[in-house]
């Protein structure tokens, strides 16, 4: 299943959401949208205003999104 990561590089909760996957050995894509070019930014933007979402991190785990740090949805999406 894909995993993609979206965070703010200065952003707590999201060291804690990449650490979650990391710890799993779950295989993930991450960029921090403050570091990330204007073009990566506006894509990163529209996905997230699609799933309704406005915070920071945002995974986006198979077809579903999750807004903010939580584990137990990161788990329950992954099958376990």
């Amino acid at each position: 299943m894909n995993v993609h990561l979206y965070t703010l590089s200065t952003c707590p909760h999201c060291d804690k959401a990449k650490r979650f996957f990391v710890e799993r050995a779950i295989p993930f894509e991450s960029i921090d949208y403050d570091l990330a070019d204007a073009g990566t930014q506006a894509r990163i933007q529209a996905e997230m205003e699609e799933a309704g979402s406005a915070g920071f991190p945002f995974a986006r785990i198979g077809r579903d999104s999750v807004e903010g740090f939580a584990p137990e949805r990161y788990s329950e999406l992954l099958g376990g």
